[in-house]
C-alpha cells in the first residue's frame, strides 16, 4: 500500500509548485467560481491554469478511476488531498454538477459506453451539467412529474417542463427525470436520461431573483429527441437513480457551511469594518460573541462532515445522513452572510458598491436565502431525519 505520509510529502510539494498565488486566496463572490463548460469563461489565466493542473492529474475528480479521468485515489488518499489543499487555502479548481451529481450515477449504473463519453469531459470542466428535476407541479412531490418521454424506437421524444433549473442557461447538458411509463406508482415510471441542452426544442428562460440573480431558470422541452442510448442505468428505475442523486447534490450544497477559509474571511472583513477595542478584540462584544458562536459551530460541523466522508469509504454516499449535513451547512452559510451584513452596519444593505463593501454584500446574503430551498427545503430534509433517522411515524 502506498505510505500515505510519502503521499503526503509529494502532494504538498506539488500544490507549492503548481497552485497559482492567485488560487490560494478566499473566493470573494461567484465570479470567483470555475464552471468549465464548452465555452468557460475564466476570470483570470491563473483560473484556467489551475483547472488544467488539476484536471492532468484527475484532482478534480480525485476518487473517480483512471481510466475515466480521475485521480483513482484510494479514499484515504483524497482525504490527504483534502487536507493539503485546504492548508494553502486552494481555491477548488471546478465547480460541477457533473462531479458532484450525475457523474457518480454514471459510474454505478451507466453503459460503459455512457461513462467513456461523459466521465472523461466532466474531470476535464468540458461540459458544465444542469439538473432537470423539480417541475411547476413537483416539486417536493417529486416522483409526480409530468415531463413524458414518448418511445420513438432509437429515440425519445420529450415533452414538458421544468423549474428552479440552476444554470440551465449556461449549461450544455442536462440529466433529467422524465416519466417513460404511466402505469403502477408514480416513482415505477420514472426515467434518468442525459441530453444536450442545445437540441432543438429546449429554452432555458432565467427567473430574476430578489438578489438581482439569475441562477435559476424555467426550462421548456418541445418535442426534443433524446437518444436512447443516452439512458443511465434501466428505463422506469429512475426514481431509485434520482435518490442517490440526491445524497450527492445535499452533500454538495452543505459543503458551503463547511469552507474553512469562510473563517479567516469573515474575521477579517470583521476587524476592516468594526476596528479592534484597546485588547485588540472585535470593538462589538455582541458581534463578537456571535461571530465565535458560528466559528466554533463551522468547525465542529466541518469535523462532522469528515467524519460523514470517512463512513462512506465503500462509496455508497452517506444515505439519509445527507439531510443533516445539508439542514446544518445551509443553516450555516445563511448566518455566515447574516454576520457579514451586521459586520458592515448599514453600508451592508447598500446594492452598488465595492464587492463586499455593501453591494455585492447585500446579493450575496439574499441569494443565500435559496440555499435552505434548493437541493431539497430545509423542511423536507428535517422530515427525512425525522422518519428515516429517528424512526418517528
Amino acid at each position: 500500500m502506498f505510505d500515505l505520509e510519502d503521499f503526503r510529502a509529494d502532494t504538498r510539494a506539488w500544490l507549492e509548485e503548481n497552485c497559482p498565488a492567485s488560487m490560494r486566496e478566499p473566493m470573494r463572490g461567484a465570479d470567483d467560481i470555475c464552471w468549465g463548460g464548452r465555452n468557460p469563461e475564466f476570470k483570470n489565466d491563473d483560473q484556467r491554469l489551475w483547472l488544467e493542473r488539476m484536471a492532468d492529474r484527475g484532482w478534480t475528480a480525485p476518487t473517480w478511476p483512471e481510466q475515466y479521468g480521475g485521480g483513482g485515489l484510494s479514499p484515504e488518499q483524497a482525504k490527504v488531498l483534502r487536507e493539503e489543499m485546504a492548508r494553502i487555502d486552494a481555491r477548488e479548481p471546478l465547480k460541477s454538477f457533473g462531479i458532484s451529481m450525475v457523474g457518480p450515477a454514471i459510474i454505478k449504473w451507466g453503459s460503459e459506453a455512457l461513462k467513456q463519453e461523459h466521465l472523461p469531459k466532466i474531470c476535464r470542466g468540458e461540459i458544465r451539467w444542469c439538473q432537470g428535476y423539480s417541475e411547476p407541479g413537483a416539486g417536493s412531490d417529486l416522483a409526480g412529474l409530468q415531463t413524458k418521454a414518448e418511445d420513438k424506437g432509437d429515440h425519445y421524444l420529450i415533452n414538458g417542463q421544468k423549474i428552479w433549473t440552476s444554470y440551465a442557461h449556461k449549461a450544455d447538458w442536462i440529466f433529467c427525470l422524465v416519466r417513460t411509463s404511466w402505469e403502477g406508482k408514480k416513482q415505477e415510471g420514472i426515467t434518468l436520461i442525459l441530453f444536450d441542452m442545445q437540441s432543438p426544442g429546449v429554452e432555458a428562460r432565467p427567473i430574476r431573483l430578489i438578489s438581482g440573480a439569475s441562477v435559476f431558470c424555467e426550462t421548456f422541452f418541445t418535442d426534443v429527441k433524446a437518444d436512447k442510448k443516452q439512458v443511465v442505468g434501466e428505463v422506469n428505475k429512475g426514481w431509485t437513480y434520482a435518490k442517490y442523486i440526491l445524497t450527492h447534490e445535499r452533500e454538495m450544497v452543505s459543503a458551503i457551511g463547511g469552507d474553512a477559509s469562510a473563517v479567516d474571511a469573515l474575521g477579517v472583513q470583521s476587524l476592516d469594518a468594526v476596528g479592534t477595542d484597546d485588547q485588540g478584540r472585535l470593538d462589538d462584544p455582541i458581534l463578537r460573541g456571535d461571530i465565535a458562536r458560528w466559528e466554533i459551530d463551522q468547525l465542529s460541523f466541518r469535523l462532522t462532515l469528515e467524519r460523514a466522508r470517512d463512513e462512506a469509504k465503500a462509496g455508497e454516499g452517506v444515505g439519509h445522513y445527507s439531510a443533516l449535513l445539508k439542514y446544518a451547512g445551509t443553516e450555516l452559510n445563511k448566518r455566515r452572510l447574516e454576520l457579514k451584513v451586521a459586520a458592515e452596519g448599514m453600508g451592508g444593505l447598500a446594492w452598488e458598491g465595492q464587492a463586499w463593501k455593501g453591494g455585492a454584500l447585500a446579493k450575496e446574503w439574499l441569494r443565500s436565502k435559496a440555499n435552505s430551498i434548493e437541493g431539497g427545503t430545509s423542511e423536507v430534509q428535517l422530515g427525512i431525519l425525522a422518519k428515516n433517522v429517528l424512526g418517528m411515524k
